[in-house]
């Protein structure tokens, strides 16, 4: 069956003039105009309307914080629950309430992370100088305004600063709060915008006071003289550089070096931390110090735990036994942020415009926008004063006939014509009218009339007191400055921070000298177990405990900072000290040489040294009769633990390690019993560690070099016999008198 053709499919014709209008055209657009029409605009609304504080000390969102609450009658009313606040809070700003109340905390007297905080805080809310502890849900703390909030809106309803419509347009904000303190200097202040960062540290407010009150009087004032340095709420030292501190106090940057206050406790040996910087927190140093310790480089201490309470912080630090405690501070300063550096910026928008200031200049710049301030406050005074004036004024005129006010307005008619009749009869204006006619009967008697009348002349007195302050530069300086100080008599407190001038930076120190050091016994086992015992616990202990099959192979007495070198069959040298060791006892079979010191696979201990000063030689005896003569210095290095390869030659087995620092004596025996008697003096030292040093003992087909012993250890009769003059030498036999059993290892 033939299959019917299938025809092909009509094209439907598109409008594509429809499509492109639904669609749109694209163009293309140069990257810095996108940049300029899209990424601008939130770059300046972030630096503008959240990361960098304003000349009033604060940021949008503590400002609309702090606005909303006292709105909520929080300044002298009770505690209320956070969530309250916070929820009020989001009508002036929409940006979550978990961001509202982390401002909060921040603001917080709980927190302690301001010297003078806005928000009396009950519950929970955390600590500034702790990483880890969380502050308690809104649902549960409570809040209220500070009594030092007192500054900040004592003048908001007075017209001192614009009043603009909030993200909706439902009620009214303030652009700036107006302190009557400089408080951009006195709360610490840190935000990071797009491209700009802030960072403002705190200072004391009375000498923040002072200091302004002091360039008001005399601009050319050294602000160093009543502003040695910033103050911290978490108090510890300031180590004072006037050098740093008059750049910061010149360019707005810079950084001040600040450290943690701690005090030793000599019953029971330990050191508390009890104040650190405001940089830091108390995780941030427990894990450095953890890490330390870790690393091997901190030994001194036994034990650190945080017994932070409501008493405060406190850090407690256990001391081994002979730690000096002031180098053990020392070196944590220089290795932890125990002594951190906090940066500054100062970036502040001024009238909008980001700028990076000095202090004097922020003080300068606080001055003028204080004393617009003060000037619209006057302004507003004199406004209501003169609108009082001027009804009491028309109250006056009635006061010449109050029968013919009372017959205006009886024999009046309409109502509405009150008011126009009173203003024909006394010849006043319509709010004068109004304000006579709005009068109580009760009160249209001569004695009230009298009495309202008698302000007359203490309001024009006022008035032109008010002019007087308005119109002259010097009494308006003189109102800040009378405000200036009655802040900082209310409201100043001592320094948190303590001011150290007389200091030194901490340079490096020998890393010798941070050991704690005291005699110890040092004993070594001849399968590589080692004990550093001393002297107060050798004195109590019994007998010396070693692993089944093991036995002593030296001891001897040492410090705790000596340094060993332990050579291995595998032709490498481990450099380590006694002082990475535990202090052990006789009962302990010790620490494992190879496990300490981390050998490789099947590697073991041949000999252990302590070479003391590095001065004199390390002797080496190999299978083959050859000796190798090498300096101490060679193994010398800086590093406190390390692997060193190549310490001796592979080119035959060794048989025997020893360190001297004279010449001596040495007896050597070969397994076809011989013995040969020499002098080390007569083998040249060696630069290189691999050395394959000389023939020293030729022996016989088959025979090698079996051990060796200093002559005095030998328990040899007739020397001469084995004695040479010359190297190699074949030596002598050995006579049954002379071959008593011996110990084949070297005294070290």
């Amino acid at each position: 069956m033939a299959r019917k053709k299938q025809e092909p499919e009509k094209k439907k014709k598109v409008n594509t003039d429809a499509v492109m209008g639904l669609v749109g055209s694209t163009t293309e657009q140069p990257i810095s105009e996108t940049l300029e029409l899209n990424y601008m605009p939130y770059a300046m609304s972030v630096i503008v309307s959240r990361a960098i504080p304003e000349i009033d000390g604060f940021k949008p969102s503590h400002r609309k914080l702090l606005y909303t609450m006292y709105k909520m009658g929080l300044l002298n009313g009770g505690l209320t629950k956070s969530a309250n606040i916070v929820g009020q809070t989001m009508q002036l700003n929409p940006h979550g309430d978990a961001a509202i109340y982390e401002t909060m905390v921040r603001l917080a007297r709980g927190n302690e992370t301001l010297l003078h905080p806005f928000v009396a805080s009950k519950g929970n809310f955390g600590k500034v100088y702790s990483r880890d502890m969380a502050y308690a849900a809104s649902r549960y703390t409570e809040a209220k305004l500070d009594k030092f909030c007192n500054e900040l809106f004592r003048d908001i309803d007075l017209d001192t600063v614009d009043m603009v419509d909030n993200y909706d347009a439902t009620m009214k904000e303030p652009t700036l709060l107006p302190t009557t303190f400089p408080n951009v200097l006195v709360t610490a202040n840190q935000g990071i915008a797009v491209g700009m960062a802030s960072n403002i540290c705190s200072f004391n407010l009375k000498e923040v006071c002072d200091t302004a009150i002091a360039l008001i009087k005399n601009p050319d004032h050294d602000v160093l003289e009543t502003l040695p340095g910033p103050d911290f709420s978490t108090g510890a030292e300031l180590l004072f550089d006037e050098a740093a501190t008059r750049e910061i106090y010149t360019t707005g940057r810079g950084s001040f070096k600040l450290r943690a206050k701690w005090r030793y406790v000599k019953d029971g040996n330990r050191i508390e931390i009890y104040e650190i910087p405001y940089s830091t927190t108390v995780e941030v140093i427990m894990d450095k110090v953890a890490d330390l310790i870790k690393a091997g480089k901190i030994k001194e201490i036994s034990d650190m735990r945080d017994e932070t309470d409501l008493n405060g912080l406190k850090l407690t630090i256990d001391l081994k036994r002979g730690v000096d405690a002031e180098k053990l501070m020392q070196k944590l300063f220089r290795l932890t942020s125990l002594q951190d550096s906090f940066p500054c910026n100062f970036n502040i928008l001024i009238a909008g415009m980001p700028r990076v200031l000095g202090v004097g200049e922020i003080l300068e710049e606080w001055t003028a926008w204080r004393t617009e301030c003060i000037r619209r406050r006057l302004f507003f005074q004199i406004g209501k004063k003169e609108d009082r004036l001027h009804l009491l004024k028309g109250l006056e005129r009635i006061l010449l006939d109050i029968d013919k006010a009372i017959r205006i307005i009886r024999e009046t008619e309409l109502e509405s014509e009150v008011v126009p009749n009173l203003m024909i009869g006394f010849g006043i204006d319509e709010i004068q009218a109004n304000y006579v006619a709005e009068i109580k009967l009760r009160n249209i008697n001569k004695e009230y009339i009298l009495k309202q009348t008698k302000a007359v002349d203490e309001l024009e007195r006022e008035i032109e007191e008010l002019r007087g302050i308005l119109n002259s530069a010097k009494k308006l300086q003189n109102v800040i400055i009378k405000e200036l100080q009655q802040v900082a008599e209310k409201y100043g407190q001592p320094r948190k921070t303590e001011i150290v001038y007389e200091t030194a930076q901490i340079e490096p120190e020998e890393e010798e000298e941070q050991v704690p050091d005291y005699p110890v016994t040092l004993f070594v086992s001849k399968e590589g177990y080692i004990k550093k015992i001393t002297a107060q616990s050798l004195r109590m202990s019994g007998e010396q405990k070693f692993k089944e099959g093991d036995s002593l192979s030296f001891s001897c007495e040492t410090t705790n900072r000596a340094e060993i070198l332990v050579f291995t069959d595998k032709f490498q040298c481990y450099k380590s000290r006694l002082s990475d060791f535990d202090d052990g006892k006789a009962s302990q079979l010790g620490d494992y040489l190879p496990q300490k010191l981390g050998f490789d696979p099947d590697e073991k201990v041949v000999q252990l040294i302590l070479p003391v000063d590095y001065k004199g030689f390390v002797l080496f005896f190999f299978e083959n009769g050859k000796a190798a003569k090498v300096p101490l210095s060679a193994y010398e290095t800086k590093t406190n633990r390390r692997k060193l390869t190549g310490a001796y030659s592979d080119k035959s087995p060794l048989v025997a390690v020893a360190a001297f620092e004279a010449d001596l004596q040495m007896a050597l025996y070969a397994t076809d019993g011989r013995c040969l008697i020499f002098s080390t003096a007569q083998l040249l030292p060696k630069t290189t560690r691999n050395t394959q040093g000389v023939s020293v003992m030729a022996l016989k087909k088959k025979a090698i070099l079996s051990h060796v012993l200093t002559l005095e250890n030998s328990g040899i009769a007739n020397q001469s016999r084995y004695r040479t003059k010359t190297i190699p030498a074949a030596g002598a036999l050995l006579k049954s008198e002379d071959s008593a059993e011996k110990q084949i290892t070297f005294e070290v």
